[in-house]
């Protein structure tokens, strides 16, 4: 395959993205690397992620070198090990192949034919973060919006009154129960605190264990028996209940939020102080402020507000002698579940380590 030049090579959004509305806020311009290789074959370990950062400078345009649209983004694009991504340096595109046919135009080469796999359910497809880093996240409430412990069943009573039950011990739960019959247990901890509005917009929950349903309250009663499915902590009366969500999709691509996102870190998973590369971090947006799954933010430290001695002075005719420093960019952050408020994000690439307060806003 011949080895052109990649310097140069820009994306625009209005060329790029069919369909999308004309009033939409401006794209960021995407570029390839000066180093992007004319192909890769997607081997078993890699992530989309990894594969776009071979061929782009920023990662969560990969929708844009594919040509794909908002509805394309919201669903699973299938890559396997095996197939070959290679770099269209004419169309400044990223194909899809997973096998070789001659070229008719050229002689003496040969030609990566397109062919995308879409069937199945994608078990073997490669993902777009590490799995292992959010795993934990995806199904166990370790958030809990401010709404949703209002009428939250709760445990009331254990057998012969034990302080702590395990699994297959028996629990007596007081609470609607919507319908269902397989819930998470958890003790809410500290509230998490809007660094802007100092409201508190959400709850960090201790993931507990599940329990599932052995019989629902007799008629003339509220109490239902259940029973310990699994434990990961020991769970007593006052811990409180949550429907088992639907399975989590888990194969997303990254892209810029649709609109502008200003966010801040709210916490760090398990209460560190600094976080570092895939390590998980909450923020204060969530769906109802434009975020969606696969959506791919930047962090920046926010910028210091300092005292300009020389403004007290008339120097520079400023005046002012409070001026805010600029935010500066540490990382990327890709997030991969949302609530109304609030959403989890797995941070990558970063150059320094991330703290609460710090500010991760849309790409620019």
């Amino acid at each position: 395959m011949k080895n052109f030049s990649t310097g140069g090579v820009v994306l625009l959004a209005a060329t790029l993205f069919s369909g999308v509305a004309a009033a939409q806020a401006p794209q960021p311009a995407c570029t390839f690397r000066a180093d992007a290789p004319d192909q890769h074959q997607v081997a078993p370990g890699d992530t989309l992620w990894d594969i776009s950062a071979r061929f782009l400078d920023k990662p969560w345009c990969w929708p844009r070198v594919w040509g794909m649209n908002r509805a394309e983004i919201a669903n699973p694009h299938w890559i396997y090990p095996g197939q070959i991504v290679y770099f269209d340096r004419a169309a400044g595109r990223l194909r899809l192949a997973n096998q070789l046919a001659p070229a008719t135009d050229v002689p003496g080469t040969v030609r990566l034919s397109p062919r995308v796999r879409t069937e199945g359910l994608g078990k073997d497809a490669v993902r777009s973060i590490p799995p292992g880093a959010i795993e934990p996240f995806l199904t166990q409430p370790l958030i809990v919006e401010a709404d949703e412990l209002k009428n939250a069943p709760r445990i009331i009573a254990t057998p012969e009154n034990h302080v702590f039950i395990g699994k297959d011990d028996k629990a007596y739960v007081r609470g609607n129960l919507n319908g269902g019959t397989s819930f998470q247990v958890f003790r809410p901890g500290k509230p998490l605190i809007d660094p802007e509005t100092k409201a508190v917009v959400a709850t960090e929950a201790f993931y507990l264990g599940t329990l599932k349903l052995l019989r629902e309250a007799a008629p003339g009663s509220d109490v239902h028996t259940f029973v310990v499915a699994s434990a990961k902590e020991e769970m007593g009366v006052g811990d409180q209940l949550m429907q088992m969500p639907p399975t989590p999709m888990q194969h997303y691509v990254p892209h810029p939020p649709e609109g502008k996102i200003a966010a801040r870190v709210l916490a760090i998973y398990n209460g560190v102080t600094h976080a570092g590369q895939n390590q998980v971090v909450s923020i204060n947006r969530g769906k109802l402020d434009g975020l969606d799954i696969g959506a791919v933010l930047q962090l920046y430290h926010k910028g210091q507000t300092v005292k300009d001695p020389g403004a007290s002075k008339g120097w520079h005719n400023l005046g002012n002698p409070q001026v805010k420093l600029p935010d500066e960019e540490v990382g990327s952050l890709f997030i991969f579940r949302v609530f109304r408020h609030v959403s989890y994000g797995l941070i990558m690439q970063v150059t320094e380590p991330v703290v609460v307060g710090d500010v991760a806003r849309t790409p620019e």
